[in-house]
């Protein structure tokens, strides 16, 4: 238990050398009376003296331990998974919203159906390391690489169309996924970018050339999906994407297709992915602090009740 145990403030020591000279120069001055005849009962009081002493000292030294903050490095590590490294880029514009993407539910925006589709597929790659981007008017990580699968659809649950803007920042959302992937060490690297329109060229920022050498240069495989018809998404622009990163681009008119693309893409192979670890600090202040107000309040208790210093 106490092995690489250390102290975060370990100079707080020199208050015992305070406590110390207090306790030669700075004696308490009590009113007395004189009895004589006394010696008799000096030697029943010096047990409770030395007892009252060490209470004293014990509590003192044990709350100047708690003080120096005594901890221990704890090291968890994430077992080692086999899978991919995966970016889910999605596009949450204002077209998005449009309705009859799904032909049993024509209530369901496309976005609506997206959500689902890419919570199942999250449930279903459990030994993937995911990430999320999601994009707009500008991009964001919505998430960071992890294999929670609960985190990662409890935060897909909470996107909404419109959350980064009505208009279509595509080439910055890829490379935003790039971002995300860039610093992971696996040799299997996967970005899913999932897209309905073209790239508003007021509003993205990001050139497609520096966008495409981004994910070239990592090694990121992209998938790149647009949903509805041909014409309302840029099917070459995707193509090229697919071609210049080694995957493959699909296109979903309806929800079925959507689903179908989602389903092959979790057929690729597996990779191993290097176990990570995590170091946290574990405190261990509170087992002296405890014993220093157990023997304070024994001190305080005693020395009351039997009138001794």
């Amino acid at each position: 238990m106490f092995d690489g145990l250390y102290f975060e403030f370990p100079k707080l020591l020199f208050l015992v050398f305070f406590f110390i000279a207090c306790e030669s120069l700075c004696k308490m001055r009590l009113q007395s009376l004189y009895f004589p005849h006394t010696q008799q009962f000096a030697k029943s009081s010096i047990s409770s003296s030395k007892l009252l002493f060490l209470l004293k000292w014990l509590g003192i030294v044990m709350l100047i331990l708690a003080l120096m903050s005594p901890v221990k490095d704890e090291t968890y590590e994430l077992e080692p998974k086999n899978g991919y490294e995966i970016a889910l880029i999605l596009d949450a514009s204002q077209s998005m919203q449009a309705e009859g993407f799904d032909t049993s539910n024509a209530n369901l925006n496309r976005f609506d159906v997206v959500k689902s589709i890419v919570t199942d597929f999250i449930t279903q790659r459990k030994n993937d390391n995911i990430g999320l981007v999601v994009f707009g008017e500008y991009s964001f990580i919505a998430s960071p690489l992890t294999y929670d699968e609960n985190i990662l659809n409890r935060i897909v649950s909470q996107l909404h169309i419109g959350m980064a803007g009505k208009y279509t920042a595509l080439y910055e959302s890829l490379a935003q996924g790039v971002n995300l992937l860039k610093m992971t060490e696996s040799n299997s690297k996967v970005a899913i970018l999932l897209t309905d329109g073209y790239s508003t060229r007021e509003i993205d920022k990001v050139p497609f050339d520096v966008a495409l050498d981004m994910a070239k240069k990592e090694g990121i495989k992209v998938y790149p999906i647009g949903i509805g018809l041909p014409h309302e998404y840029n099917r070459a622009v995707l193509q090229e994407i697919a071609k210049e990163t080694g995957g493959v681009a699909f296109g979903a008119s309806t929800a079925r297709e959507l689903k179908q693309v989602y389903e092959q893409i979790d057929k690729l192979e597996k990779s191993e992915i290097k176990n990570e670890s995590f170091t946290y600090l574990n405190y261990y202040y509170v087992y002296p602090l405890f014993t220093a107000l157990i023997s304070l309040m024994l001190y305080v208790f005693l020395r009351n009740k039997r009138g001794k210093a």
